[in-house]
Protein backbone atom coordinates (compact mmCIF):
# COMPACT_ATOMS: atom_id res chain seq x y z
CA UNK A 1 0.00 0.00 0.00
CA UNK A 2 1.47 3.38 -0.93
CA UNK A 3 1.16 6.62 1.01
CA UNK A 4 -1.56 7.93 -1.34
CA UNK A 5 -3.83 5.11 -0.29
CA UNK A 6 -3.60 5.89 3.40
CA UNK A 7 -3.93 9.69 3.20
CA UNK A 8 -6.60 10.32 0.56
CA UNK A 9 -10.26 10.35 1.55
CA UNK A 10 -12.06 9.33 -1.66
CA UNK A 11 -15.06 11.43 -0.63
CA UNK A 12 -12.87 14.51 -1.16
CA UNK A 13 -12.48 13.68 -4.86
CA UNK A 14 -15.19 15.51 -6.79
CA UNK A 15 -14.86 14.06 -10.27
CA UNK A 16 -14.20 10.66 -11.72
CA UNK A 17 -11.01 12.03 -13.32
CA UNK A 18 -9.76 12.86 -9.81
CA UNK A 19 -11.00 9.56 -8.39
CA UNK A 20 -9.56 7.10 -10.93
CA UNK A 21 -5.87 7.52 -9.96
CA UNK A 22 -6.89 6.90 -6.34
CA UNK A 23 -8.90 3.87 -7.47
CA UNK A 24 -5.85 2.46 -9.27
CA UNK A 25 -3.70 3.00 -6.17
CA UNK A 26 -6.18 0.79 -4.30
CA UNK A 27 -5.63 -1.97 -6.89
CA UNK A 28 -1.85 -2.31 -6.98
CA UNK A 29 -1.90 -6.00 -6.10
CA UNK A 30 -1.99 -8.12 -9.24
CA UNK A 31 -4.10 -10.88 -7.66
CA UNK A 32 -6.65 -8.30 -6.54
CA UNK A 33 -6.89 -6.94 -10.10
CA UNK A 34 -7.22 -10.44 -11.50
CA UNK A 35 -10.04 -11.24 -9.08
CA UNK A 36 -11.80 -8.01 -10.12
CA UNK A 37 -11.42 -9.04 -13.75
CA UNK A 38 -12.88 -12.50 -13.10
CA UNK A 39 -15.76 -11.03 -11.10
CA UNK A 40 -16.55 -8.46 -13.79
CA UNK A 41 -16.43 -11.13 -16.50
CA UNK A 42 -18.81 -13.32 -14.51
CA UNK A 43 -21.06 -10.31 -14.01
CA UNK A 44 -21.21 -9.76 -17.78
CA UNK A 45 -21.93 -13.44 -18.38
CA UNK A 46 -24.77 -13.31 -15.86
CA UNK A 47 -26.15 -10.20 -17.58
CA UNK A 48 -26.08 -12.05 -20.91
CA UNK A 49 -27.84 -15.03 -19.33
CA UNK A 50 -30.52 -12.74 -17.86
CA UNK A 51 -31.14 -11.19 -21.27
CA UNK A 52 -31.11 -14.54 -23.08
CA UNK A 53 -33.33 -16.44 -20.67
CA UNK A 54 -35.53 -13.74 -19.17
CA UNK A 55 -34.56 -15.04 -15.73
CA UNK A 56 -33.74 -11.82 -13.98
CA UNK A 57 -32.29 -13.50 -10.92
CA UNK A 58 -29.13 -13.82 -13.04
CA UNK A 59 -28.66 -10.07 -12.44
CA UNK A 60 -28.46 -10.70 -8.71
CA UNK A 61 -26.08 -13.59 -9.32
CA UNK A 62 -23.89 -11.28 -11.41
CA UNK A 63 -23.76 -8.62 -8.70
CA UNK A 64 -22.95 -11.20 -6.04
CA UNK A 65 -20.20 -12.76 -8.18
CA UNK A 66 -18.69 -9.42 -9.12
CA UNK A 67 -18.57 -8.05 -5.60
CA UNK A 68 -17.53 -11.35 -4.00
CA UNK A 69 -14.44 -11.65 -6.19
CA UNK A 70 -13.58 -7.97 -5.72
CA UNK A 71 -13.94 -8.09 -1.95
CA UNK A 72 -11.87 -11.27 -1.68
CA UNK A 73 -9.20 -9.41 -3.63
CA UNK A 74 -9.31 -6.41 -1.31
CA UNK A 75 -9.57 -8.15 2.04
CA UNK A 76 -7.43 -11.18 1.20
CA UNK A 77 -4.70 -9.75 -1.03
CA UNK A 78 -4.73 -5.95 -1.24
CA UNK A 79 -5.40 -5.68 2.53
CA UNK A 80 -7.60 -2.60 2.22
CA UNK A 81 -11.26 -1.66 2.36
CA UNK A 82 -12.98 -1.51 -1.05
CA UNK A 83 -13.56 2.00 -2.37
CA UNK A 84 -17.16 0.96 -3.03
CA UNK A 85 -17.82 1.48 0.68
CA UNK A 86 -16.94 5.18 0.37
CA UNK A 87 -17.63 6.14 -3.27
CA UNK A 88 -19.95 3.46 -4.70
CA UNK A 89 -20.75 5.09 -8.06
CA UNK A 90 -17.18 6.14 -8.86
CA UNK A 91 -15.95 2.75 -7.69
CA UNK A 92 -18.41 0.95 -9.99
CA UNK A 93 -17.28 3.17 -12.87
CA UNK A 94 -13.64 2.52 -11.96
CA UNK A 95 -14.23 -1.24 -12.09
CA UNK A 96 -15.32 -1.00 -15.72
CA UNK A 97 -12.59 1.45 -16.76
CA UNK A 98 -9.98 -0.82 -15.17
CA UNK A 99 -11.62 -3.83 -16.88
CA UNK A 100 -11.25 -2.09 -20.24
CA UNK A 101 -7.69 -1.02 -19.41
CA UNK A 102 -6.77 -4.62 -18.60
CA UNK A 103 -8.29 -5.84 -21.88
CA UNK A 104 -6.39 -3.19 -23.86
CA UNK A 105 -3.09 -3.86 -22.06
CA UNK A 106 -2.85 -0.45 -20.39
CA UNK A 107 -2.89 -2.20 -17.00
CA UNK A 108 -1.08 -5.53 -16.54
CA UNK A 109 -3.23 -8.58 -15.96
Amino acid sequence: MDSTTSTVDPRSLHSFAEFYPFYLSEHGNRTCRRLHFVGSTLGLLCLALALATGRWWWLLAGLVAGYAFAWIGHFGFEKNKPASFRRPLYSFMGDWVMYRDIWTGRIPF
